[in-house]
């Protein structure tokens, strides 16, 4: 019945009055750094126990692929396989 009021967009409270944006808010690396000190102080130390993790997880990941001999890494005896991927599943059925 009152199809326009549907499309009647108005600009909410939020989009009227934007938040304004903070004077030159990290263009440099030394601006960035400077935003550090507003990290809260008992968030450091997870971000060293976190950063930690990922390091260790990855200096594991890394040293198995590179020491591991039985670790297969490609495919091998290729030619051995059928040419499709249906052939060799249905001999024995």
């Amino acid at each position: 019945m009152y199809a326009t009021r549907a499309l009647r967009m108005m600009p909410t409270r939020r989009m009227m009055f934007p938040i304004p944006k903070e004077d030159q808010s990290a263009h440099t690396i030394s601006q960035r750094l400077r935003k550090l000190r507003s990290i809260p102080a008992e968030l450091i130390p997870l971000g060293v126990v976190v950063g930690f993790g990922v390091f260790a997880a990855t200096y594991s990941s890394l040293r198995k692929f590179a020491v591991d001999k039985n670790l297969r890494l490609s495919r091998q005896n290729r030619k051995d396989e059928p040419a499709e991927h249906g052939e060799g599943h249905s001999e024995g059925h």
